[in-house]
């Protein structure tokens, strides 16, 4: 959730700097600040759907691996856009991932987790996630906006690493 929080709020930092370096300015800013926002949200309603679906069928472990997988290689190329439209395809995809880690990294704590332990292990989850928000300022604020972008994504790529030795929840199997 740290990424992901990170990822989220980063994109509502840097999104001014961004536009302005892609060559907006004036009223493009705000509209088209909008309209990427708005791709994002549409692309997490899409993967909450679509991911929910694919985890119910194969399993947690599978969601968190392609959804990790498709926001962070997203926030790497956000790196390299030259369009809005390029951008907003992007944020799009980000989205998509975004909305699966989301889901099901919850749900296979809880699932995992005891009945008597699952609440402290979703709050530690949520606390560390809104720690993700802090570090998207901070990083924001002392990286270009390219750079910041790669930061998430390379820590994103860093998760599934992490990740490699969890097992899949015994309520899924």
């Amino acid at each position: 959730y740290f990424v992901d929080v990170y990822d989220l709020v980063l994109f509502s930092i840097v999104r001014i700097a961004s536009l302005k370096d892609l060559g907006l300015s004036g009223e493009a800013l705000l509209n088209d600040g909008v309209y990427l926002l708005n791709m994002q949200m549409i692309g997490m309603v899409l993967g909450g759907v679509l991911w929910g679906i694919y985890g119910d069928k194969r399993g947690r472990l599978q969601v968190l691996f392609g959804s990790i997988c498709l926001y962070s290689l997203a926030n790497i190329a956000n790196a390299f856009v030259t369009s809005v439209d390029q951008y907003a395809l992007l944020r799009f995809l980000a989205g998509i991932g975004l909305a699966g880690e989301i889901g099901a990294g919850i749900t296979l704590v809880s699932e995992l987790m005891s009945k008597e332990t699952r609440g402290y292990g979703t709050t530690i989850v949520a606390t560390i996630g809104v720690s993700g928000a802090v570090a998207a300022g901070l990083v924001g604020d002392l990286f270009p906006w390219r750079t910041s972008y790669i930061i998430g994504g390379v820590m994103g790529l860093s998760l599934l690493v992490l990740r490699v030795s969890i097992s899949e929840s015994g309520l899924f199997d």
